[in-house]
């Protein structure tokens, strides 16, 4: 994952450990950016939804692109990014559509998905004041990312691994080029 760029998307349900797995992984690497996605909302200064609601649904794109596009100018700088959010096949077309504008930049697509009971204790535990921390809407994200047809492959049991060992996983399926998505 050295000389050019790469844009790994870092994805799972609320309380996967996605964010601090992201950010240990990039700690490994030579030239990194660790891009935390959820910022990405965080920048709607008024009228923004809450991304889980139904009518979030143009926001959510708009949010996806721009991050989308911040991943790959990144690459393009060099850097070794990981997109760490909730990017379901559902919003993964930004990613793949950015991907089709730099082809050089390989694209990789990670989901963690420890079970329904770690992700939901994991969740319910945290004590970020934005942190999301309702189990319904846990669950239900969760549940998005239970079955992921063609893109199964993609998917990294975390249920039994800690925030270091999770991310050497991470690491390791990124050098067998395990998790590389077509654009």
């Amino acid at each position: 994952m050295s000389g050019s760029g790469s844009v790994t998307i870092l994805t799972g349900p609320a309380g996967a450990g996605k964010s601090t797995v992201a950010r240990r992984l990039a700690d490994t690497l030579d030239l990194s950016v660790h891009l935390h996605t959820d910022d990405f909302w965080d920048f709607i200064v008024s009228g923004g939804i809450l991304p889980y609601l139904p009518e979030s649904d143009a926001q959510n794109h708009t949010v996806l692109e721009a991050t989308a596009a911040a991943a790959f100018a990144y690459a393009e700088g060099g850097y070794d990014v990981i997109a760490d959010g909730v990017v379901g096949p559902w919003m993964l077309q930004h990613y793949r559509h950015a991907a089709s504008r730099h082809p050089s930049i390989p694209l990789r697509y990670v989901v963690l998905r420890p079970s329904l009971e770690v992700t939901l204790a994991r969740a319910v535990s945290r004590s970020a004041p934005t942190a999301l921390t309702d189990a319904e809407v846990i669950s239900d994200l969760w549940g998005r990312f239970a079955d992921l047809g063609e893109l199964e492959p993609h998917v990294l049991d975390s249920t039994d691994l800690d925030p270091d060992e999770t991310a050497a996983a991470v690491r390791a399926a990124l050098y067998s080029g395990a998790f590389e998505l077509e654009s």
